[in-house]
């Protein structure tokens, strides 16, 4: 069995007691008046127990002052261990702390701040690796840009060291930093799709301003093109009275301010109801008699009047 287990859970008796000298050592450490009521008696083990006051600054509202005591085997006295101030079940503590990188939010980023960015970040990929260089005997090749320097170092009199440099023309690395597109690194397919959602998810078709514009972005006058694959569902909005002027907008958003607003068609009205419940309808009891029937009877009656 442990040591942890054996020792008891009844306070020492004079450690216990020795509340003034632990309210005297709370005094000495906090300043004048901070330190309140005795709250509670914790035993911490054999002849060791920590007493609590109430703490009165209001910086540290439900914290608490907390003073160990302890006597030695057989002493007959107690000896003072720790001041310290620790919060209690009701005290107001700082929220556990987040890595920048996590705490970091869009917006964020101000004038003259730096945001390294991880090397095995997902959202990038390697730009230019080299995978799709020359082959090795293709006349702008590395090998064959050896060779070529070999052969004129046996035609000039010089050692090799002192000739120039053959430049590596023609390979791709040389073309693709020519036009500027030899970048450490692009967006990879999963940085796309992520930077694709949150757009769609600020400006997209459901948002309530596309719900209840007149038409969508992709007929706005107002829409400008962007190349590359999301091109074909983005575009940047260049009307400076939409809400999202210089933003990039899906083809579906809409707002507004749509260029064609004006000249839109308006709605269909619905075609009148063929059964109008409104009207009353007036249905005779008896079957009207026809004209001819009403004329012979008639004339019957004259003839019997004559006769």
């Amino acid at each position: 069995m442990s040591a942890a287990t054996t020792r008891s859970r009844t306070p020492d008796r004079l450690c216990a007691e020795a509340v003034d000298i632990a309210r005297a050592a709370a005094d000495e450490a906090a300043a004048p008046g901070v330190v309140g009521e005795h709250v509670e008696t914790v035993v911490e083990g054999d002849r060791v127990v920590t007493h609590l006051f109430e703490c009165k600054d209001f910086g540290y509202r439900g914290w608490r002052w907390a003073v160990t005591v302890a006597r030695a085997s057989r002493a007959k006295y107690v000896t003072l261990d720790e001041v310290v101030l620790l919060p209690g079940p009701d005290a107001l503590l700082a929220p556990e702390w987040v890595p920048w990188s996590e705490r970091l939010r869009p917006g964020d980023l101000g004038p003259g701040d730096l945001l390294p960015t991880e090397s095995d970040d997902l959202r990038l990929e390697p730009g230019f690796s080299g995978e799709d260089g020359p082959a090795p005997n293709s006349p702008v090749s590395d090998d064959m840009a050896e060779l070529v320097e070999a052969e004129d170092a046996e035609l000039t009199d010089g050692p090799v060291s002192e000739l120039p440099v053959v430049p590596s023309r023609g390979s791709i690395a040389s073309v693709a930093e020519e036009l500027g597109m030899r970048r450490a690194r692009v967006l990879s397919r999963y940085g796309l799709h992520v930077a694709a959602d949150r757009w769609e998810e600020g400006f997209g078709a459901k948002t309530p301003m596309a719900q209840a514009a007149p038409a969508t972005c992709v007929s706005c006058g107002f829409l400008c093109p962007i190349g590359g694959s999301l091109g074909q569902a983005f575009g940047v909005c260049a009307n400076e009275f939409s809400p999202a002027d210089g933003r990039v907008v899906s083809l579906s958003y809409g707002c507004g301010g749509h260029s064609e607003a004006a000249v839109m068609p308006k709605p269909p009205r619905p075609a009148e109801p063929v059964i109008d419940e409104t009207v009353v309808d007036v249905l005779p009891l008896r079957p009207e008699p026809d004209a001819g029937s009403v004329g012979a009877v008639a004339e019957g009656a004259d003839d019997l009047g004559h006769s």
